[in-house]
């Protein structure tokens, strides 16, 4: 299970961005515009297969002696690993109890001491740091896209969307992640 402990922050460029885009001077309907461009980032991170920009997540495992995998890649980080008790509350690992990896292409792995039994794992993750690091193809498709849910789209990126966005998809093969 992922939860998502600090959210991403709100791109307030990106809504003056969208504005521009859709030639509206003044403020009025920025929230309807600011869901937009949320749906859309979010359709594009769909479509990408990963975060956009980066956000503190925290996945529960359970602890095993060989590598795991992190669900949600690129990794940025890992901060805490925590043992959960039956209570639910948490308890943080020894460093000679853990063992933590980013490899190359940004995923992330973990694993633990037998006997643990269940963990917390906190880390952040994502390809960017806030709007502007974003590549301009893939904003330049988020703008697009809440335009185009802007004018009653139907959710679904036109193909002129997913043609900015293709080359930053990511494609995983088989069932699971296994090093």
């Amino acid at each position: 299970m992922v939860e998502t402990i600090v959210p991403p922050e709100t791109a307030p460029v990106a809504l003056a961005e969208l504005r521009a885009f859709l030639r509206i001077e003044g403020v009025d309907g920025d929230a309807e515009l600011a869901a937009q461009l949320r749906v859309a980032t979010e359709l594009c991170e769909g479509f990408i297969g990963a975060p956009l920009l980066e956000r503190t997540l925290r996945e529960t495992l359970a602890a095993r002696a060989e590598w795991q995998a992190l669900s949600v890649s690129p990794v940025r980080a890992v901060t805490s690993v925590d043992a959960l008790l039956g209570d639910g509350s948490a308890v943080a690992l020894g460093l000679e109890t853990y063992g933590i990896d980013i490899d190359a292409t940004g995923r992330g792995w973990v694993r633990c001491a037998a006997g643990v039994g269940r963990v917390a794992v906190t880390y952040r993750a994502g390809s960017a740091g806030d709007w502007n690091a974003v590549p301009e193809p893939v904003r330049h498709g988020i703008l697009r896209l809440a335009a185009h849910l802007r004018m009653d789209g139907d959710g679904v990126p036109p193909a002129a969307v997913t043609a900015l966005w293709r080359p930053w998809r990511v494609m995983r093969l088989g069932a699971g992640a296994v090093r």
